[in-house]
Protein backbone atom coordinates (compact mmCIF):
# COMPACT_ATOMS: atom_id res chain seq x y z
CA UNK A 1 0.00 0.00 0.00
CA UNK A 2 1.88 3.42 -1.47
CA UNK A 3 1.61 6.12 1.50
CA UNK A 4 1.78 9.46 0.65
CA UNK A 5 3.29 12.15 3.38
CA UNK A 6 2.93 15.99 2.69
CA UNK A 7 5.08 18.31 4.72
CA UNK A 8 6.40 22.05 4.63
CA UNK A 9 2.98 23.91 5.15
CA UNK A 10 2.90 26.83 7.58
CA UNK A 11 1.98 30.20 7.85
CA UNK A 12 3.45 33.04 5.79
CA UNK A 13 2.11 36.72 4.83
CA UNK A 14 1.18 37.68 1.14
CA UNK A 15 4.24 37.50 -1.37
CA UNK A 16 5.45 35.13 0.78
CA UNK A 17 6.71 31.60 -0.49
CA UNK A 18 6.57 28.30 0.62
CA UNK A 19 7.87 24.74 -0.29
CA UNK A 20 5.51 21.95 0.38
CA UNK A 21 7.14 18.73 0.20
CA UNK A 22 5.30 14.58 -0.69
CA UNK A 23 7.09 11.58 -0.43
CA UNK A 24 6.01 8.54 -1.52
CA UNK A 25 6.83 5.30 0.39
CA UNK A 26 7.05 2.25 -1.12
CA UNK A 27 7.79 3.47 -3.82
CA UNK A 28 5.82 1.89 -7.17
CA UNK A 29 5.15 3.12 -10.72
CA UNK A 30 2.17 1.91 -11.28
CA UNK A 31 0.96 5.22 -11.09
CA UNK A 32 1.58 7.92 -13.67
CA UNK A 33 0.86 11.09 -12.25
CA UNK A 34 1.13 12.59 -9.10
CA UNK A 35 -0.95 16.18 -8.12
CA UNK A 36 -1.15 18.42 -5.80
CA UNK A 37 -4.63 19.84 -5.06
CA UNK A 38 -5.99 21.93 -1.87
CA UNK A 39 -9.21 22.51 -0.16
CA UNK A 40 -10.42 25.45 1.73
CA UNK A 41 -13.70 25.71 4.44
CA UNK A 42 -16.80 25.21 2.64
CA UNK A 43 -15.21 24.78 -0.64
CA UNK A 44 -14.60 21.97 -2.86
CA UNK A 45 -11.50 20.19 -3.46
CA UNK A 46 -10.02 21.84 -6.37
CA UNK A 47 -6.68 20.41 -8.91
CA UNK A 48 -3.63 23.20 -8.32
CA UNK A 49 -0.94 21.08 -9.85
CA UNK A 50 0.14 17.82 -11.68
CA UNK A 51 3.05 16.18 -13.16
CA UNK A 52 3.89 12.59 -14.82
CA UNK A 53 6.23 10.10 -12.57
CA UNK A 54 7.17 9.17 -16.29
CA UNK A 55 6.71 10.94 -19.33
CA UNK A 56 3.68 13.74 -20.27
CA UNK A 57 3.09 17.10 -19.75
CA UNK A 58 2.45 18.74 -16.89
CA UNK A 59 -0.38 21.03 -15.87
CA UNK A 60 -1.73 23.95 -13.86
CA UNK A 61 -4.68 25.53 -12.70
CA UNK A 62 -4.78 29.02 -14.01
CA UNK A 63 -5.14 30.73 -10.52
CA UNK A 64 -1.29 29.34 -9.79
CA UNK A 65 0.57 29.76 -13.39
CA UNK A 66 3.40 31.70 -12.77
CA UNK A 67 3.43 31.39 -9.05
CA UNK A 68 3.77 27.74 -8.37
CA UNK A 69 5.82 24.88 -9.80
CA UNK A 70 5.53 21.38 -9.26
CA UNK A 71 8.48 19.01 -9.78
CA UNK A 72 9.12 15.16 -9.42
CA UNK A 73 12.20 13.94 -8.00
CA UNK A 74 12.35 10.24 -9.06
CA UNK A 75 15.25 8.41 -7.37
CA UNK A 76 13.98 10.12 -4.25
CA UNK A 77 10.01 9.36 -4.74
CA UNK A 78 9.01 12.68 -3.94
CA UNK A 79 7.31 15.56 -5.28
CA UNK A 80 7.40 19.33 -4.52
CA UNK A 81 5.24 22.16 -4.46
CA UNK A 82 7.51 25.59 -4.78
CA UNK A 83 4.52 28.33 -4.25
CA UNK A 84 5.62 32.08 -4.51
CA UNK A 85 3.82 35.56 -4.64
CA UNK A 86 1.53 33.49 -2.21
CA UNK A 87 -1.87 35.41 -2.12
CA UNK A 88 -4.98 35.31 1.01
CA UNK A 89 -7.15 33.17 -1.21
CA UNK A 90 -4.40 30.63 -1.37
CA UNK A 91 -4.91 29.78 2.04
CA UNK A 92 -5.88 25.93 2.11
CA UNK A 93 -5.59 22.46 3.01
CA UNK A 94 -3.59 21.34 0.18
CA UNK A 95 -3.21 17.53 -0.59
CA UNK A 96 -0.73 15.29 -1.97
CA UNK A 97 -2.31 12.66 -4.33
CA UNK A 98 -0.92 10.16 -7.08
CA UNK A 99 -3.34 8.04 -9.42
CA UNK A 100 -3.17 6.03 -12.78
CA UNK A 101 -4.69 8.94 -15.35
CA UNK A 102 -5.00 8.37 -18.75
CA UNK A 103 -6.64 11.30 -20.33
CA UNK A 104 -5.13 15.12 -19.94
CA UNK A 105 -8.51 16.38 -19.14
CA UNK A 106 -8.58 14.44 -16.22
CA UNK A 107 -5.16 15.50 -14.71
CA UNK A 108 -6.40 17.96 -12.52
CA UNK A 109 -9.91 16.21 -11.10
CA UNK A 110 -9.68 14.97 -7.50
CA UNK A 111 -11.97 12.35 -8.32
CA UNK A 112 -9.33 9.92 -10.22
CA UNK A 113 -7.07 10.18 -7.78
CA UNK A 114 -7.42 6.96 -5.56
CA UNK A 115 -4.43 7.81 -2.95
CA UNK A 116 -4.08 10.79 -0.91
CA UNK A 117 -2.02 12.02 1.50
CA UNK A 118 -2.89 13.22 4.89
CA UNK A 119 -2.65 17.13 4.14
CA UNK A 120 -0.81 20.15 5.27
CA UNK A 121 -2.50 23.56 6.03
CA UNK A 122 -0.85 26.75 4.11
CA UNK A 123 -2.43 29.93 5.92
CA UNK A 124 -1.42 33.44 3.99
CA UNK A 125 -2.27 36.78 5.63
CA UNK A 126 -2.78 40.08 3.92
Amino acid sequence: QVQLVESGGGSVQAGGSLRLTCVASPYTDSRNRMAWFRQAPGKEREGVASIPTTSGSTVYADSVKGRFTISHDKPENTVYLDMNSLKPEDTAMYYCAAGQIPLVIWYLLPNKYNIWGQGTQVTVSS
